[in-house]
Formats: structure tokens, sequence, C-alpha cells
């Protein structure tokens, strides 16, 4: 059933981006709907205490964008759709850096050239001072056929790289994990995990993705889109002009 969509929290550019990508076609989930019938003030940020038991509980459908946010992100990807071709050519040539997806190792996370770690583009819609990752990799994380969770293998080497690499850092009580089943994946050709953060330093935080994460060029592309809508503005920042 097609809900009634709120765009008072998009504006002028913004609204008529989001219309012409509903008008191309794009495809509304349920979640979608319900999420953009909303306004930002009516959407209950997620706590970390939220954001635990949905993961602990496998609910990942629960599991939303601020509905301004994913106004933005649709227009955004609609966008991108047209001028790349696919969210997966923009995300290997602009975001990661990657000619392939040819691996190294079969062992997800154990090449560091298979693997990238960037702050997410598009957050879920959670309270300040949680940082959401994504670590992605060449290399293929096994699922059980069927309902797409991960195997028991595939669990544990997950489980020891986000140990490795964050919770023996920041402590088990400041790091969460998951990956998303295959049917609610954006980018679904790219292996990936998502890892929310609290209570981390910039230096960590440089230290793991690599790079100065606040650059303007590494700053997530959400963060600049809603500055570009709020300002007005007509051009976008360097690659993702045009879109």
């Amino acid at each position: 059933m097609t809900k009634h969509l709120n765009t008072a929290t998009t504006n002028g550019e913004g609204a008529d981006k989001l219309a012409e990508a509903l008008h191309d076609g794009y495809q509304l989930t349920e979640k979608d709907q319900l999420q953009l019938a909303l306004k930002d003030e009516e959407y209950k940020l997620q706590t970390w205490e939220d954001l635990k038991l949905i993961i602990e509980e496998n609910r990942l459908e629960d599991l939303h964008r601020v509905p301004s946010d994913l106004k933005r992100y649709i227009a955004w990807s609609h966008g991108t759709r047209k001028r790349y071709g696919s969210i997966l050519v923009f995300v290997l040539k602009e975001r990661l850096g990657w000619t392939d997806l040819k691996c190294k190792n079969q062992t997800p996370y154990a090449e560091p050239e298979d693997t990238k770690i960037l702050i997410n583009d598009w957050p879920y819609g959670n309270v300040p001072g949680i940082l959401h990752l994504v670590a992605w990799t060449k290399s293929p994380i096994p699922t059980r056929p069927g309902d797409g969770d991960l195997t028991p293998e595939a669990r544990e080497i997950l489980k020891k790289f986000v140990y490795d690499n964050f919770s023996q850092h920041l402590g088990e009580d400041n790091v969460l994990w998951f990956k998303n089943w295959a049917s609610i994946q954006s980018v679904r050709s790219v292996e990936h995990i998502h890892i929310l953060i609290r209570n981390y330093t910039e230096d960590f935080l440089k230290n793991v993705v690599g790079t100065d994460a606040r650059d303007e060029n590494n700053r997530p592309i959400g963060e600049l889109e809603k500055e570009r809508e709020l300002a007005g503005k007509k051009t976008s920042i360097n690659y993702r002009d045009g879109l």
C-alpha cells in the first residue's frame, strides 16, 4: 500500500530530485514509504541501547534513516545511477579506488589490499556520538542459503576482525557490528559489514580509515548533500557535481 510521501523537509531542488527519482521508477520498499511519510521531528533517533537490541535480535529491518536523509539518499542514488550506470561503479571508482574485485586472499579482511574501511556515506538515524563505519572487502563472506545469514565460520572470522581493529582498542561496550541481509543491502555486489562505534578519538579514526576522515574529499556524501541542499547550491563538490 502506497503511503503519502511528505516532502516538507526537502527543499526546492531536493524535492525536485526526489520527485524525478520516483517518476523514473525508483522502487520504494514498504519501509521507505513509511519513513518518507514522516517528518524529521516525528522520527525518534536510535540510541546505543536501541541499536544493540536490534542487532542482538537480528531485526535489521528496524534500522532507519532520518526521513530527510532518506529523501536525499533516494535523489542522490538516482542521479548517481544515471551518471555512472550503477551504484557499484560509483563505489568502486570514487570511494574504494578499486578497479576490480579480484581478491588476494579468500578469507575476508585477511589481506589489507582487499580491505577498506570508510565512514558510511548515508548512516542510519542515530543519536549524536555514534559513528557508522563500513568495512569493505573483495573477499566473499559466506552466508547460509535461504535466509542469507552468516555461516558460523564466517561469523567467527568477522568477530575476530572487529575485535582486532575496534573492540580491543575501544572496549566491547563501544563497538557494535552487523552484516545486512542481501535483501536490504544498498550495494550488494561488494561484500561489506557495518560497524558502529562510540567514545573514539580522532586519532583512532584516522588510523582506522587510513587518511584524514574529516578532509573535505573524504567526508560522507550525505553530509555534503545536506549542506548543499540547505545552502541552496546548484553545484556539488568534486566528482559529485552534476548529480
